[in-house]
C-alpha cells in the first residue's frame, strides 16, 4: 500500500492552487475565508458542496468507465459533490480526496462521512448499553477512542450520536440511543459530541459529530421503522427538543433530518423544524443533512410530486446536503434559475458546509485523515481496548441476584455454560459496526476461560438459520433441536449453570423492529428445560432492546443484563460474574412484562382515574400489571446502599438545594447512581408524574457515607408550554431521591 506523509500532502495541495486562506492576511477569519471563496463559485459549484454521495468505486484502482459511477467521478472532478460517505481506509480516502483537490476548478475538499456509532474496529457496548454505564467520563472517552479510530482511516465526520428519545420497544433502532429520558438523553449526547469533536476540531484525531434524527423518530408509530410520528407539542418541546438543543449548545456541527412525517410534513421539508426552530431560535450554525434518500421519500410520502419538487421543498425548509437522493445535483440549479428557490438559500447552505470544512483543516491539508502509518497504528490499539472495557463492565445492569448466587466464586467447580451466543464472537459486536471485523469480540467462553479451567459447554441449538448480513432479515431456527439434549444433560450434572440466551447483534439496528420482543427461536424451550433440571441458573442477557421476560423473573434466581457489549464482551462479563466489579449499571430503558404494555416509561402522565378499584372503572390493563418487570434508572449491585437525611432548602424561587446521605451497608466496595426526581404537581400544562432532574454516580467502600448535594435552578424546575415557551410557576413540588424511578426518599417544596 502507497505510504502518505504530511509534506507530501501539503505539496500535492499547493500545486492544486486551492487555498483560499493562505495569503488573504487582510481577511484571515474562517468567515472571510469562506466568503472569499463563496465569491468564486459558480451556482453548480455550490450546488454541488450540497450533494452527498455515497461510495462508488474502487478509488485505489482504475477510474470508473461507464455507468452512474463514470457519471460520479465526473462530478467529482467538476467539484459537484460536497461530501462521500462509505469511503473506508486511508488510502481510498486519499485516492478520492486527490481527484478533487487536483482536477476540479477550486480544488475544494471533501468531507467523509461515516456511520462510527460505537466504534471503528475497537468497539464499546451498543449505544443503549453504554448509557446504562451512567458515567458520562466513560462515555465521553468512549467517543473519543471511535473518533481516533476513525480519522486513522480517513473519516472525518461521523453520523452520531442519535439522540432521539424512544419509549418503544418494538424500534430497533432504541441500541443505538440512550434511552426513555430527555434530561440523561441531553447528558449523555453532549458527552458523545465532546468526545468525537474534542478541543480543536482541526487536529487528525477529532471528527465533526451529528445529532440525529430530527426530529420526533423514535416516536415512530407501533415501533415500526421510518413510520408515521404524531405527537402532541408538549411531547415535541419537553422530551424530544431538549437533547437535540443541548447538543447545538454544546457545539455540534451538523444535525441530520428524519425519515419521519410530523403534524404530516415529511421531517426533510419541514420549514418549522429546520429554519424556525433549529437555525433560528437555537442559532444553529451548522449544516443540516438528509438521511439517506429522504429528499426522494417526500414523493412515496405524498408531499412531492416528483424529484424536483422535492430537492425545492427541502431546500427551502433548510435541508443544506442531500444524501444519496440526487435531487439537488440534478434539479437544484434549475429551481434557482425558476425564482422557485432563492440564491441567498442556496449560499446559506453552502456558507455551513464551507465553514465545516475550513474548521476540520481540510483547506490547510486535505489529506489530514490520510496517514497510513497512524493506521496501522491505532487501530485496536491497546489502550482503546482498556477503554472499551472499562465503559463494557460499567454498562452491565445486574437486574435479579436471589440468594446472592452471584458472584461465582473464584473456586467454583462443576459449571456448566450454555447457549449459541456464549461461543459467538460476532454477534456480541451489536448492530451499526459498519467498519468492524467479524470474530473479533471476545466470546463469553474465552471470558470465563480466563478465571476457570473448571466448566464444561454445550452449544444447545443454533440460534439462527439465515445469512447474517446488515441489510438482511434474519430467520431464527424455530425447529432444529439438535444440540438441546447435550445442553440438558450437562445441566443435569453441574452444581451452576450459566446461560447466555437473547438477541442476535443484527436483531436490532435499523429496520429491526419487532413485534414480539422475547427470546427469539428455541431459547425459551432452552431455558425452560434446563430449569427443569438445575434450577441454580445465571442468565446472561445479549441483546439491543429491553426484554419482555416475565418467565424469566419469576423463576430464573440470577439474571444479568449484558447488552451487545462490542469487543471486550467477554471479559467485562467474565469481570462482573466473578466478582472482580461490581456491577452499577441502571437501566435507561424501562423494561416491560409484556409486548402489549409498549411504549412503556417511567416519565408518563397521571390519567383522572389512576387509582385502584375494585370495579373496572380505572386505568389499567384487564390482564397485566401497569408497571414495567423492570423500571427506569433500576439496577442492583453486589452491595447495598442506604438513603437517609433527606434535606430539601429552597434558597429562592429559582434555586433549591437537595442534600442526601448514601452509605454502602453491605460487604464490598460498589458504585451507585443516585438519582433526584421531581413532580409539578399543579401546573399550567400537566407535568409527568415523575422527571429525572439530577444524578451523580458516586463511589463507596464497605461502611462509607457521602453527601451527595444537587442544585435545582430554574433549567430543572421549568418545563415548556404548548408555544414553545420555558416557563417556571410557582407551586408545590414532590422529591424523590434515590436509587431508581420507583424507589427512593420523597420529600416536598414550594415555590413562591
Amino acid at each position: 500500500m502507497k505510504r502518505l506523509n504530511s509534506l507530501a500532502f501539503a505539496l500535492l495541495f499547493a500545486l492544486a492552487g486551492c487555498n483560499p486562506g493562505a495569503n488573504d492576511k487582510g481577511n484571515d477569519t474562517i468567515e472571510g475565508k469562506v466568503e472569499r471563496l463563496l465569491a468564486q463559485m459558480t451556482l453548480e459549484e455550490k450546488v454541488g458542496q450540497m450533494n452527498q454521495y455515497n461510495g462508488f468505486y474502487d478509488a485505489t484502482g482504475p477510474a470508473p468507465s461507464e455507468g452512474d459511477a463514470k457519471n460520479k467521478y465526473e462530478h467529482l472532478k467538476k467539484g459537484w459533490v460536497g461530501s462521500v460517505l462509505n469511503v473506508k481506509g486511508a488510502q481510498e480516502v486519499f485516492e478520492m480526496q486527490r481527484v478533487v483537490v487536483e482536477e476540479s476548478r477550486l480544488g475544494i475538499p471533501l468531507i467523509f462521512g461515516l456511520d462510527v456509532i460505537h466504534g471503528q474496529k475497537t468497539l464499546a457496548p451498543i449505544p443503549l448499553g453504554e448509557a446504562a454505564s451512567w458515567d458520562l467520563e466513560a462515555i465521553e472517552k468512549s467517543a473519543r477512542i471511535a473518533a481516533i479510530e476513525a480519522t486513522a482511516t480517513g473519516q472525518n465526520w461521523t453520523f452520531a450520536p442519535m439522540v432521539d428519545i424512544s419509549r418503544d420497544a418494538r424500534w430497533g433502532r432504541v441500541m443505538e440511543g440512550a434511552g426513555e429520558d430527555p434530561y440523561l438523553g441531553a447528558k449523555i449526547g453532549v458527552a458523545r459530541v465532546k468526545g468525537f469533536q474534542g478541543d480543536d476540531l482541526s487536529a487528525n484525531n477529532t471528527m465533526a459529530a451529528c445529532a440525529k434524527h430530527f426530529a420526533g423518530y423514535g416516536f415512530a408509530e407501533a415501533g415500526r421503522d421510518y413510520n408515521t410520528v404524531d405527537v402532541g407539542t408538549s411531547t415535541l418541546y419537553n422530551v424530544i427538543f431538549p437533547p437535540f438543543e443541548a447538543a447545538v449548545s454544546a457545539g455540534v456541527k451538523t444535525v441530520m433530518n428524519s425519515f419521519n412525517i410530523l403534524n404530516g410534513i415529511p421531517a426533510t421539508g419541514d420549514r418549522f423544524l429546520q429554519r424556525e426552530i433549529l437555525k433560528g431560535k437555537w442559532g444553529f450554525q451548522g449544516f443540516v443533512v438528509s438521511d439517506w434518500g429522504s429528499v426522494g421519500e417526500m414523493i412515496k410520502h405524498g408531499y412531492a410530486k416528483d424529484l424536483k419538487e422535492a430537492a425545492e421543498l427541502a431546500a427551502n425548509a433548510g435541508s443544506d446536503m442531500d444524501m444519496e437522493s440526487y435531487a439537488y445535483v440534478k434539479y437544484l440549479a434549475e429551481l434557482v434559475r425558476e425564482g422557485k428557490v432563492s440564491e441567498e438559500l442556496v449560499d446559506d447552505a453552502v456558507r455551513r458546509i464551507l465553514r465545516l470544512k475550513f474548521e476540520l483543516g481540510l483547506f490547510d491539508d486535505p489529506y489530514r485523515y490520510c496517514n497510513t502509518e497512524r493506521e496501522k497504528e491505532l487501530l485496536y490499539h491497546e489502550d482503546h481496548m482498556k477503554g472499551v472495557l472499562d465503559v463494557a463492565k460499567k454498562s452491565i445492569v445486574l437486574l435479579k441476584n436471589e440468594n446472592n448466587l452471584l458472584p461465582l466464586a473464584k473456586n467454583q467447580k462443576n459449571i456448566a455454560l450454555i447457549g449459541a451466543l456464549a461461543s459467538d464472537k460476532t454477534s456480541p459486536l451489536g448492530s451499526w459496526r459498519v467498519s468492524s471485523d467479524d470474530n473479533t469480540a471476545v466470546s463469553v467462553l474465552e471470558g470465563l476461560e480466563a478465571y476457570s479451567n473448571d466448566f464444561k459447554y454445550a452449544k444447545g441449538p443454533k440460534l439462527v438459520t439465515s445469512e447474517v448480513a446488515f441489510h438482511i432479515p434474519l430467520t431464527f431456527n424455530m425447529t432444529d433441536r439438535s444440540g438441546m439434549k447435550e445442553a440438558i444433560e450437562l445441566a443435569k450434572r453441574s452444581d451452576i449453570v450459566v446461560m447466555v440466551l437473547g438477541e442476535h447483534g443484527l436483531l436490532s439496528g435499523e429496520g429491526r423492529s419487532r413485534v414480539n420482543i422475547d427470546l427469539p427461536g428455541l431459547q425459551q424451550e432452552l431455558l425452560e428445560e434446563v430449569y427443569k433440571v438445575n434450577r441454580n441458573i445465571v442468565l446472561v442477557l445479549m441483546n439491543g432492546r429491553p426484554l419482555a421476560l416475565p418467565w424469566a423473573d419469576q423463576h430464573i434466581p440470577a439474571i444479568v443484563e449484558a447488552w451487545h457489549l462490542g469487543t471486550q464482551s467477554g471479559n467485562a462479563i467474565a469481570q462482573v460474574l466473578y466478582g472482580d466489579y461490581n456491577p452499577s449499571g441502571k437501566l435507561t430503558m424501562s423494561f416491560p412484562r409484556h409486548v402489549g404494555q409498549c411504549p412503556i416509561y417511567y416519565n408518563h402522565y397521571s390519567t383522572g382515574r389512576p387509582d385502584v378499584k375494585p370495579e373496572v372503572f380505572w386505568s389499567h390493563y384487564s390482564d397485566e400489571s401497569n408497571d414495567p418487570l423492570y423500571p427506569f434508572g433500576y439496577g442492583l449491585s453486589y452491595t447495598t446502599f442506604e438513603y437517609d437525611a433527606l434535606q430539601v432548602n429552597v434558597k429562592s424561587n429559582e434555586m433549591v438545594e437537595v442534600l442526601v446521605n448514601v452509605t454502602n451497608t453491605g460487604q464490598v466496595e460498589g458504585e451507585e447512581v443516585v438519582q433526584l426526581y421531581l413532580h409539578d404537581k399543579a401546573a399550567s400544562v400537566v407535568r409527568p408524574v415523575k422527571e429525572l432532574k439530577g444524578f451523580e454516580k458516586i463511589f463507596l467502600k464497605p461502611a462509607e457515607s457521602k453527601q451527595v448535594k444537587f442544585t435545582l435552578t430554574n433549567k430543572e424546575l421549568g418545563f415548556f408550554n404548548h408555544k414553545g415557551e420555558f416557563v417556571v410557576e410557582p407551586g408545590m413540588f414532590d422529591l424523590m431521591v434515590g436509587t431508581s424511578s420507583v424507589e427512593g426518599l420523597n420529600g416536598q417544596f414550594e415555590l413562591k
